[in-house]
């Protein structure tokens, strides 16, 4: 599968660094100038406003023709939006919402990337790509395990199924929101049998390449010690 998952955050200047690789690999399925799906949640003036930074920041990568699906909250995608395109895009805002809208549609999604469409998802759109999505939530049983912040008003860690592009769960805005914790702690639980936290301004890749400006936290469990877990960083270098 050719994956292209990024923790959020907005740096002009590693823009190619970060989608270049996605449109790329776009414009390689269609032979010629790709056609790229970009589906964003909300259609409120201020929803509309946030879009403009997707398409400021692919205009800077350049080289494909972008359809935007702006999705209301509380309704569903539509599958059909998904044919005749070379990638996906799904953006970043309340990933409960973007879980309801998308859920539908994962099991059409998953065999498009299966049969080598690429995919990538920037916050929201990386969280849902995980077997198991982290959609919210700050607490387990009880206690707190990352800044209320992170909550996207949900109290308890919640975790659903997700679009099972990777196994376990993918978490975000990493090391700027305190988030490395929340998936230390959603593995420790048994919540998700694995997973990563990207670091804003940082891509992880399919194959496991790590790019852009910031890390990306490998968490494991530590079958030494009951509720045990591991976590190794790794950054675009290693």
């Amino acid at each position: 599968m050719d994956l292209h998952l990024v923790g959020g955050g907005w740096d002009d200047a590693i823009a190619p660094t970060l989608y270049g690789d996605f449109v790329a690999a776009a414009a390689r399925r269609a032979g010629a100038t790709p056609r790229i799906l970009l589906v964003v949640m909300g259609t409120d003036p201020d929803s509309l406003e946030y879009h403009e930074k997707y398409l400021h920041t692919l205009g800077l990568v350049g080289g494909h023709e972008l359809v935007v699906e702006r999705v209301a909250e509380g309704t569903p995608f539509d599958p059909a939006a998904l044919e005749g395109v070379d990638g996906l895009f799904v953006g970043g805002g309340p990933t409960p919402e973007y879980h309801a809208s998308l859920a539908g549609a994962y099991p059409r999604i998953r065999a498009l990337v299966g049969a080598g469409m690429p995919y990538a998802g920037f916050s929201a759109g990386a969280a849902i790509a995980g077997s198991h999505a982290v959609i919210g939530g700050w607490r387990i049983d009880g206690a707190p395990v990352c800044p209320e912040d992170s909550n996207e008003d949900l109290d308890p860690v919640t975790v659903v199924e997700g679009l099972g592009l990777v196994e376990g769960a993918v978490d975000v805005h990493a090391a700027q929101w305190g988030n490395v914790s929340r998936a230390l702690a959603v593995v420790a639980a048994g919540l998700a049998p694995r997973a990563v936290a990207i670091d804003e301004g940082t891509r992880l890749g399919a194959d496991g390449a790590v790019v852009g400006s910031g890390r990306v936290w490998h968490v494991t469990p530590d079958h030494s010690q009951p509720g045990g877990a591991l976590v190794r960083p790794q950054g675009a270098a290693q």
